[in-house]
C-alpha cells in the first residue's frame, strides 16, 4: 500500500501532525523526548536524526513532530515525510511501549480511575485532535492536588500552560471535586 499523508498544524507553532493512511500505533500512545527512549520504535529513533526534532508523539495513524523552532515547517515537512516513506514498511504499529495502558489503569486507585474517565470524555479528545495528550503523574488526595504532564504538541504549546490547564481545572472542579487543584509539570 502506498503511503498517503497530509499535514495539519497544531496550536503549537513548533509542532505539526503527520496524518497517515496507516496506523503508527495500534493501541495506546507514546511520546519520546530523546532517541534513547525509542528502543522498540526504530522509526521514532530515525526521526530524531533530524537535528531540529525535540519530541515525537505516536497515536493511532498520527505522528506529531515537535521541533526547536530553528527550522521552517516547509523545509522540515519534506525531511520528515521522506524518512517516514523510507521506513514505514518496516514499522510495526504493535510495538511495545513497556507500559500496558489497560493494565496501568486497572491498578490505579478508584479515585484516579474516575479522574481518568472524566479526562477521557472531556479533555483528551481535544488534546489528541491537536496532536497531543496528557498523563496523570499523581493525585494527592489529602491535598486535592492533581499533577499532570502534557505529551506531544501540548508539551511546549503556549496555550497548554494557561487555557488548557484552566479548562482541565474547571471541568474537574465541576465534575469531580470543587476544591481540586491541577498543576502541569
Amino acid at each position: 500500500m502506498d503511503l498517503k499523508y497530509f499535514t495539519q498544524p497544531t496550536p503549537n507553532p513548533n509542532a505539526v501532525k503527520f496524518i497517515l493512511n496507516r496506523d503508527v500505533k495500534t493501541s495506546g500512545k507514546i511520546s519520546y523526548t530523546a532517541p534513547g527512549q525509542c528502543y522498540n520504535n526504530p522509526l521514532a529513533e530515525a526521526l530524531f536524526g533530524i537535528p531540529e526534532v525535540t519530541q515525537i508523539h505516536f497515536f493511532e495513524n498520527v505522528i506529531t513532530v515537535t521541533q526547536n523552532g530553528e527550522a521552517t515547517w516547509e523545509d522540515m515537512e519534506h525531511e520528515v515525510i521522506d524518512l517516514v516513506k523510507a521506513r514505514i514498511s518496516a514499522h510495526d504499529p504493535d510495538f511495545k511501549t513497556g507500559v500496558d495502558e489497560n493494565e496501568r489503569r486497572a491498578n490505579l486507585p478508584a479515585v484516579v480511575q474516575k479522574i481518568e474517565k472524566i479526562l477521557d470524555e472531556t479533555i483528551r479528545p481535544g488534546l489528541q485532535g491537536d496532536g497531543g495528550d496528557l498523563i496523570i503523574l499523581e493525585y494527592v488526595e489529602e491535598k486535592k492536588l492533581l499533577r499532570v504532564q502534557y505529551q506531544g504538541a501540548c508539551t511546549t504549546c503556549p496555550s497548554s500552560s494557561l487555557g488548557t490547564l484552566s479548562a482541565i481545572k474547571g471541568i474537574l472542579k465541576e465534575q469531580f471535586d470543587p476544591e481540586i487543584n491541577v498543576i502541569a509539570e
